[in-house]
């Protein structure tokens, strides 16, 4: 991962407890702020869902297979392998 310099303005208490938090863990201000991050950025961006995807059967017959191989594919799962119908 490439890092980057950057620089905030926040509350003179703020950094004072942020000064505190990272003597107090030994670690670094970087790490605390970096982490606060990720973890305010994970509550608040929404992930993206399959809108066009529904569980269920199709009356169109092939349009449910083609949805359980999307969600297979999405979840990293391979399809059963595939057996010779019989007529």
């Amino acid at each position: 991962m490439t890092t980057r310099r950057t620089t905030i303005l926040a509350d003179a208490d703020l950094l004072e407890r942020l000064d505190r938090f990272a003597r107090r863990t030994h670690t670094t201000k970087t790490a605390v702020v970096a982490a606060a991050l990720e973890a305010w950025l994970e509550a608040h961006v929404e992930t993206t869902e399959l809108p066009f995807l529904a569980v269920g059967r199709s009356p169109n017959g092939r349009l449910s297979l083609d949805g359980r191989s999307i969600v297979r594919r999405e979840a990293g799962r391979r399809p059963p392998e595939s057996r010779p119908k019989g007529r």
